[in-house]
């Protein structure tokens, strides 16, 4: 009998099947074992990394910028405040095609390629996304408007309302003031990220730079709660920003104004300072710039105009210009040949209006030197030397002086260095020494130099404020008082790493009385015989009603060869000497001192007295009526 046929093994299928089963459950329960693990290492191990993480795709940092603390003058003006401005922003991130964004607005706004590449510029330099990047900044109602209209189809383009500094006296105080600029690449790499967050202005020149740290203020932070798309949803958490801290200058806004009136058109300066406490009363330059185009950014055209003008209207001449000061410097010279015993009181010189050198047969002439061979001031000592500014007798003096002396006294008073406490922009001036011009000429000091300093010619330079401050140092007998423009508001002023000069206590009171009751006949000195008036007497010393003490000055700008006289007609304007005058007042209470230079301007008692003249009647009378009017002639002087 055939044994039946096994078609299946149902014990081995079941055998196997078990052991299929094993295995699946085997690999099952291995995977739910990795993935429990793997939900313990991220739930609970690496819980605060992902809680972070994801908290920064729904919560983000935005920071408040301050607000930047104002600038007042003495008398609580405002100079420098802050005004809403209406800024176009685009954030990157919420735009799908930006170039074609870019290109809408360019046909729609006033939109420039320099716009452009600057917002590429600040997008390149953001810290975080879904940052709003500036485009267009102070936009008209008329553009936002606009804008408005086409505002539905600009997704990520928005207008936002900014506080910008705003500059209420513009030109007439942007070189004592200074301005803020706008942060460019060169200053991102200086500036801290962190205390920068949100503020896109920084103090470039003046007092704006250099209290830089107390106008900034602290910046601010805010976490928002957004949506995927970048929109604030809520505020989760805010820390307010601290704003900056107000200023109080010196400056005295009605003076400034004045002083820029007396100087009208013309090319030139003024400086005025308390000799008490060394504050700068005025700073004017002139022709200036509205440091408002500037805020915001100014066109290519506009600062294009600025930059290359011939008048530099860019340039502090307060500050940073550098001119001979002519026989301003006499006085100092007088006073350091009377301590050093070089000259007194009673010395006289016969003066013919020319002098010689020994073994030299150059003539050094005086300021009223005729080539008809009339000039001259015949029998003059140092009082008169001073108040009828003759060369001749500063001649002599400076080259038994010397050159070494005259360095030490003029150094007492800071010419060559710069003693201004808070202008970054402030030259220093030079004071020629032997040892300068082998260094920088290759040559010895020749007499000839000497004779050229004894009338503040030659090779020495002051600015308008280093020539303010050694006159406030004469108004105060000696007494060194640094010039500041803060009068409160920052200990900044402190910290400044500009020298302290120490006062000049060597000089007697009767030489003190000497040299000033000299500088107040250059003004009061009247009705004389012609030839010994002072210098200045006819053309503001008539009906002034205070005591003042000056000193006229003219620089010249082209040499004169031997035997030529100076004519202005035939020189082009530029190349005419520059007219000083310095003063200060009340004689016996000094409250300003000033120092006033039109460039180009002439004579110093015709064309810079009278500007001074404005100041201070306006300063001690409060009136800005410029009574000094010519009525005479005095001639001019060196």
């Amino acid at each position: 009998m055939v044994e039946p046929l096994a078609l299946k093994d149902h014990s081995w299928e079941s055998r196997i099947f078990f052991e299929r089963i094993v295995v699946c459950f085997g690999v099952l329960v291995i995977l739910t074992l990795f993935l429990v693990a793997r939900f313990f290492y991220l739930q609970i191990v690496q819980y605060d990394v992902y809680a972070t993480l994801s908290d920064k795709n729904r919560i983000q940092i935005q920071p408040l910028p301050p607000v930047r603390g104002l600038i007042y003058d003495r008398n609580g003006e405002l100079l420098a405040d802050n005004s809403p401005s209406f800024n176009l922003t685009i954030t990157p991130e919420r735009v799908d095609d930006l170039d074609q964004t870019l290109a809408h607005l360019g046909s729609a706004l006033r939109l420039t390629d320099e716009d452009i590449k600057g917002f590429r510029s600040r997008v390149g330099r953001r810290q975080r996304p879904f940052q709003p990047v500036p485009l267009l900044f102070k936009l008209t109602q008329e553009e936002i408007a606009q804008f408005s209209v086409d505002r539905h189809a600009l997704p990520g383009v928005e207008v936002n309302a900014k506080l910008v500094r705003h500059y209420p006296r513009g030109e007439m105080m942007v070189h004592a003031v200074g301005s803020v600029r706008r942060i460019n690449e060169s200053d991102a790499r200086r500036l801290d990220a962190v205390a920068y967050s949100g503020t896109d202005h920084v103090g470039k020149i003046g007092v704006e730079k250099f209290y830089e740290e107390d106008l900034l203020g602290s910046v601010g932070y805010q976490q928002v709660e957004i949506d995927a798309r970048g929109k604030v949803m809520k505020i989760l958490e805010s820390n307010l920003p601290s704003r900056g801290k107000d200023l109080i200058l010196h400056v005295d806004s009605s003076l400034q104004a004045a002083a820029s009136a007396a100087l009208g058109d013309r090319r030139g300066t003024v400086v005025a300072i308390e000799p008490k406490t060394g504050g700068i009363l005025a700073l004017v330059s002139k022709p200036g710039y509205d440091p408002n185009l500037f805020v915001t950014g100014i066109d290519h055209k506009t600062y294009a105009a600025l930059r290359d003008s011939r008048d530099v209207p860019l340039f502090n001449r307060a500050v940073q210009g550098q001119y001979e000061p002519g026989s301003t410097l006499k006085p100092i010279i007088g006073l350091a040949g009377l301590v050093t015993g070089m000259t007194n009181p009673d010395y006289t010189i016969d003066d013919p209006g020319w002098f010689r050198l020994s073994n030299s047969e150059r003539l050094y002439r005086d300021w009223n030197w005729r080539a008809s061979g009339a000039g001259g001031h015949g029998k003059v000592n140092l009082e008169k030397a001073i108040y009828r500014s003759c060369n001749i007798y500063f001649y002599g003096l400076a080259v038994k002086m010397g050159i070494d002396r005259l360095d030490d006294y003029l150094s007492l008073f800071g010419f060559g260095v710069n003693t201004t406490l808070d202008l970054p922009e402030a030259r220093s001036g030079l004071l020629p020494t032997r040892e300068w011009k082998e260094d920088t000429r290759g040559l010895p000091w020749y007499p000839g130099d000497t004779v050229n300093i004894g009338i503040g010619q030659g090779d020495m330079l002051v600015t308008p404020l280093q020539l303010a401050t050694a006159v406030t140092v004469i108004a105060n007998r000696g007494k060194w008082v640094s010039p500041r423009m803060l009068k409160s508001g920052s200990d900044l002023i402190e910290r400044s790493t500009v020298p302290r000069m120490d006062s000049i206590e060597l000089i007697p009171d009767p030489i003190w009385d000497l040299v000033i009751g000299a500088m107040e006949k250059v003004v009061h000195r009247g009705n004389q015989v012609y030839g010994e008036n002072g210098t200045a007497w006819a053309y503001i010393g008539q009906d002034i009603e205070y005591r003042m003490a000056g000193k006229s000055g003219t620089a010249q700008v082209v040499g004169i060869k031997q035997g030529e006289e100076y004519d202005a007609e035939e020189l082009e304007e530029r190349q005419r000497k520059h007219a000083w005058f310095v003063a200060f007042a009340p004689v016996d209470n000094p409250t300003i001192a000033l120092a006033v230079l039109v460039e180009n301007g002439g004579g110093g008692s015709e064309f810079a007295a009278p500007v001074a003249r404005a100041v201070l009647d306006h300063h001690l009378l409060k009136s800005t009526t410029n009574s000094g009017q010519v009525v005479a002639t005095a001639g001019e002087e060196l």
